[in-house]
């Protein structure tokens, strides 16, 4: 877990901003260079009681249904795109840099099997 969270958009402004994407309407991408395994941002929001726009699921145990935790974003993280060539992933809510970023480049993650088996 990182030392200080970064959760609202004044401080993730610093890192990240929402403009146009070529993969999907709105997309996020690095303001400045994101070093691999660095934390971007905290993904923030009231809890999610059903799937919808922005909710993102997370679950220490995939296979046990009462284990999965859901939020609605709210911060700037709700403009993540889905790519099976993503360049970040989530721990919990934490978003990290897999590998390194280019500033002005869109940051992505993969949204999981189910979805990327829809495509």
């Amino acid at each position: 877990m990182p030392e200080r969270l970064r959760y609202r958009n004044s401080e993730l402004s610093e890192w990240v901003y929402a403009d146009r994407s070529p993969l999907h309407g709105t997309g996020l991408f690095a303001r400045r260079d994101i070093a691999a395994g660095t934390y971007i941002g905290t993904y923030w929001g009231p809890e999610a009681k059903r799937n919808g726009i922005y909710v993102l699921w997370v679950s220490e145990d995939p296979d046990d249904e009462e284990s999965w935790r859901g939020r609605s974003g709210r911060n700037l993280l709700r403009y993540l795109n889905h790519s099976a060539d993503c360049n970040a992933e989530f721990d919990g809510f934490d978003l990290y840099a897999l590998r390194d970023i280019a500033a002005g480049e869109e940051i992505t993650f993969y949204y999981g099997d189910e979805f990327h088996q829809s495509l």
